[in-house]
């Protein structure tokens, strides 16, 4: 069965495809059809441009995240102040 590729992407589509593009992640069709979309749609070429600026910001930041140790202490940390809030009403 042959797969026809779709050139003209809904505006949906082509958010999700910037998103891939933005990780890596998108195939040589779907950069085609980003590339084609953002020609003829000033949103997501917007989109495009705004999601492009946050990637570059957010590799220069160089910002760590938190390990899942640490996450794990303060969700329990969270949860055991929720229980206590909750205790304490009448």
């Amino acid at each position: 069965m042959k797969s026809k590729i779709r050139v003209f992407a809904p505006c949906e589509e082509v958010c999700q495809i910037c998103d891939k593009v933005q990780y890596r992640e998108a195939s040589l069709s779907d950069k085609l059809k980003l590339n084609l979309h953002v020609m003829y749609c000033k949103t997501c070429r917007q989109h495009t441009i705004t999601n492009s600026k946050l990637t570059k910001f957010i590799k220069k930041s160089k910002v760590k995240c938190l390990d899942h140790d640490c996450k794990e202490a303060m969700r329990e940390t969270i949860d055991k102040a929720l229980k206590e809030q909750q205790h304490q009403q009448p």
